[in-house]
């Protein structure tokens, strides 16, 4: 790639090579679940739905600079709400996907109040109330919720055009869930909200000075952050087809703060770094140890955490600049060359004696 964008200038060429980027990842994304298995192709699916999650979190954490560990009390709204619709009301799937949006935004907008008054530590243990409450108020409404044993409903059925199984259908139709997801949350930091998060992460007195409403936008990073995760939320409903209170603890919102913390905060595409972490690394643990996986689970974490302070992002950009600052092997072959030996100075003529006369005058016999 590095060969074809060459020759282009500076600006064109990083154009060139991030559109042929997003065409390999495209592509591989496209023909990932006709070469994958179909547990492969269902764990594929959980990472883009996680992605998800991951990309509204790190709108508040990452580029608003609020920290929440009740993230996956969002998630469990979600979840529940496209669960209720399903099964109560016996609407489609897609239908399901706006209200649970617009709902946990609504919650988000409600639940930014307190982000007001709270920062830091506070804030965090409000939210993890949030997340440590949900799963017992949701076993009491067993009339709407179904208690502890949760609600069943259908999960999506690919239609007769299509030709494809079920859980293809069903990872292309999270695939583009998640990619529209993501083109969304990168349009909003690049739009006149996004630059007014970034300012108050900064500095809030100076963002203050500059006209930025701080109540306004850190209420709107709770929103923005929920509506992901109800989204989130709804897309795991249809691909599990099982929903319990049980399934949305709290220790799910601190894996998911995790996941975002090891794929690297305030990045674009480290939500889905930190997805595939949070899909895939349980599952080695269990795999190293089945007596105690959450201790493998924190010791991987550790691990990752000392080789990558900034989180996989931010180290897959070190490896990018550090391969850019290296020099070509031409260059260095250029630079180990012998090059001409330099000639030697030109000996400067004996100097004239003290008594030598000029040129031209006169000789001493003609004096005479």
């Amino acid at each position: 790639m590095s060969t074809i964008v060459a020759p282009l200038g500076t600006d064109r060429a990083r154009r060139l090579r991030a559109a042929l980027t997003a065409l390999l990842v495209a592509a591989v994304a496209v023909g990932a679940p006709f070469y994958f298995a179909p547990f492969q192709v269902f764990q594929l699916t959980m990472v883009l739905l996680y992605a998800v999650a991951l990309a509204g979190l790190n709108l508040l954490v990452g580029f608003g600079g609020q920290i929440s560990l009740g993230h996956g009390a969002f998630f469990a709204a979600g979840a529940y709400t496209a669960a209720v619709m399903l099964d109560r009301y016996d609407t489609g799937h897609l239908a399901t996907l706006p209200v649970a949006a617009a709902g946990c935004f609504l919650l988000g907008l409600g639940f930014g109040v307190p982000a007001l008054r709270l920062r830091g530590l506070y804030l965090a243990l409000v939210t993890l109330a949030f997340a440590v409450f949900l799963p017992p108020l949701l076993k009491r409404l067993e009339p709407v919720t179904g208690g502890s044993m949760g609600l069943t409903v259908d999960k999506l059925q690919p239609p007769a055009w299509s030709g494809l199984a079920e859980d293809q259908w069903t990872y292309f139709v999270v695939l583009a869930v998640t990619a529209v997801a993501l083109l969304l949350a990168r349009n909003l930091l690049r739009s006149r909200i996004g630059r007014a998060l970034l300012a108050v992460r900064d500095n809030e007195s100076a963002a203050e000075v500059m006209g930025v409403r701080l109540s306004l936008h850190k209420t709107l990073a709770f929103a923005w952050s929920a509506l992901f995760a109800g989204v989130s939320g709804c897309v795991y409903t249809w691909v599990i087809g099982f929903v319990s209170p049980d399934s949305f603890s709290f220790v799910l919102s601190i894996t998911l703060l995790a996941g975002l913390v090891v794929g690297g905060l305030a990045s674009l595409y480290g939500p889905l770094l930190g997805a595939a972490f949070v899909m895939y690394v349980p599952s080695v643990a269990q795999d190293i140890s089945e007596a105690a996986p959450g201790v493998v689970f924190g010791l991987l974490i550790i691990a990752v955490m000392f080789v990558a302070p900034t989180g996989l992002a931010g180290l897959a950009t070190r490896v990018r600049s550090a391969a850019a600052r290296r020099p070509s092997r031409t260059t260095r072959d250029a630079d180990q060359a012998p090059g001409p030996e330099p000639s030697a100075p030109p000996t400067p003529a004996d100097p004239a004696p003290a008594d030598a006369e000029p040129v031209g005058a006169p000789s001493r016999t003609e004096k005479e």
